[in-house]
């Protein structure tokens, strides 16, 4: 299974200049790559859901591959999209299959830069007709980035552009996307925003075992939080227990604001987060439910490029119960 998932919505790829030559410069600069090719997958066929799905399922970034048509994708990534991104998978419920996955659109635009301004014959800019798909994303709960694009990536011999020039902007365009890609899987900022997910991912599942966490703890733990200050694995294992007899499973942690900054060799967070929680009956809320706003502050390392441990772990309230 493949980090990098390369969905191409060209309708004939083999005939395409731009397209073609970003796929290939993508894949040439990193070998963690997976194309599904809808064109030749699927054509006028039937949509494999179940091998997209798990197509999906295996990446941690998901790029949309198209060429700009009628300011939109092309009608067989759209029908992919109606299918695959589906109720209870994408959204919905139990849709929560591609949180926290990054998406990239990468998209060939034939026009020129001029026409897509307010004084343009397009009136709106690439990014402004891409909405739809940035809000799709968040309904997903993906991780949006700003969409890579550029013009004039269509050849028309002897009317519109030079064949050299138009491979040289994909070339560009591919070189763009793929160090994008590298930023999104290896700087220490995107290892820490995922480890953020994935940590409160696991809280709010109040699994009975403290194995998932303990590695990522500093044995000189400092944790202070409202119910008290607790030190080192002794102490989470003290709050935990508290934690697993007051609230019940499936918590929802919201994420609403993350800043992070170097300090040396440490990184320092600043979170505001929104706990959402069914409480027991004998705990000391009673059996209310708590929706409350927190603000956390950690302080942590990465060891060996990616294993994070907390040294500091700080949390306070930002006003009443919700």
């Amino acid at each position: 299974m493949s980090k990098i998932l390369v969905i191409s919505g060209h309708p004939n790829l083999s005939e395409s200049n731009a397209n073609t030559t970003v796929i290939e410069t993508l894949l040439s600069r990193h070998d963690d790559v997976a194309i599904r090719r809808l064109d030749s997958l699927y054509g006028e066929k039937q949509i494999d859901i179940v091998s997209e799905h798990e197509a999906l399922l295996s990446a941690s970034v998901v790029v949309l591959q198209f060429p700009f048509y009628w300011y939109s994708v092309p009608a067989l990534m759209k029908r992919w999209i109606d299918e695959v991104l589906s109720y209870n998978f994408a959204y919905g419920p139990k849709g929560d299959k591609l949180a926290n996955k990054h998406l990239i659109l990468s998209v060939t635009v034939g026009g020129p830069e001029e026409a897509y301004s307010p004084l343009g014959y397009n009136h709106f800019s690439v990014e402004e007709f891409l909405r739809p798909l940035e809000q799709t994303a968040y309904l997903a709960k993906m991780q949006y980035h700003r969409p890579i694009y550029s013009h004039r990536m269509v050849y028309i011999e002897g009317v519109y552009n030079e064949l050299s020039d138009v491979q040289n902007r994909a070339v560009e365009h591919g070189e763009r996307l793929a160090a994008k890609i590298a930023d999104l899987l290896h700087s220490p900022e995107s290892i820490i925003k995922q480890f953020v997910n994935k940590w409160f991912d696991k809280l709010d599942s109040l699994s009975e075992k403290t194995e998932a966490f303990l590695p990522h703890l500093s044995k000189q733990l400092v944790l202070c939080l409202p119910e008290g200050d607790f030190l080192g694995h002794a102490g989470f294992k003290q709050w935990y227990q508290w934690a697993l007899s007051t609230f019940k499973p499936n918590c929802r942690h919201i994420v609403e604001q993350i800043d992070i900054t170097a300090d040396g060799e440490y990184f320092n967070l600043s979170l505001r987060v929104k706990l959402s929680a069914h409480t027991y009956i004998d705990s000391d809320f009673a059996g209310q439910n708590v929706e409350v706003q927190v603000k956390e502050n950690w302080r942590l390392r990465i060891i060996d490029g990616q294993h994070v441990l907390i040294e500091q772990y700080f949390v306070s309230s930002l006003g009443d119960q919700l």
